[in-house]
């Protein structure tokens, strides 16, 4: 090992013994949790970018005749960018207003909670329940999407292809 590296590797010792004397452990790890985030997030766009430039953008079916490339079909329901109905706000109040409750309810009752640190820690409840309504619903309407096309799909008339032989 180098003086230079070994230099690096101090200060690096250095600066997280000092973060966690100064924020503790949790501090620290959240603090590496995200740079790591930051760098595996600028490692994906860097290799995402590389696999782009050297993929091959010539299309097969101007350099080779021969390759039948099928016909561009309309994109899907999952394709385009459509709202996901009256079930999804709705959910996400009822949900929000049961977190909010319970959360509320469970703080005073179980913990004997302050009014002040009751009305926060519902309010928190409230978000984390109004979150779980919407993903519930987004996934409920996600899916009946899906069933409705691919029951669609099933009874729609398949274009035939020429058979080579």
């Amino acid at each position: 090992m180098t003086i230079r590296t070994f230099s690096w590797l101090a200060v690096v010792v250095g600066v997280t013994v000092a973060a966690v004397g100064w924020l503790g452990i949790a501090g620290t790890l959240a603090i590496l949790v995200g740079i790591a985030c930051v760098a595996a997030h600028v490692a994906g766009n860097a290799i995402g970018t590389s696999m782009r430039d050297a993929t091959d953008r010539e299309s097969p079916s101007r350099s080779d005749p021969a390759v039948l490339v099928p016909e561009r079909q309309p994109p899907a329901l999952l394709e385009r960018g459509e709202s996901l109905g009256r079930l999804v706000p709705v959910s996400a109040g009822i949900g929000s207003l049961a977190g909010g409750v319970i959360g509320t309810a469970c703080l005073v009752v179980f913990v004997g909670s302050s009014l002040p640190g009751a009305v926060l820690g519902g309010f928190s409840s409230a978000v984390i329940g109004g979150i779980g309504g919407f993903l519930i619903a987004s996934f409920i309407e996600v899916v009946r999407s899906a069933f409705r096309e691919a029951d669609q799909a099933e009874f729609r008339p398949q274009p035939r292809q020429p058979l080579e032989g």
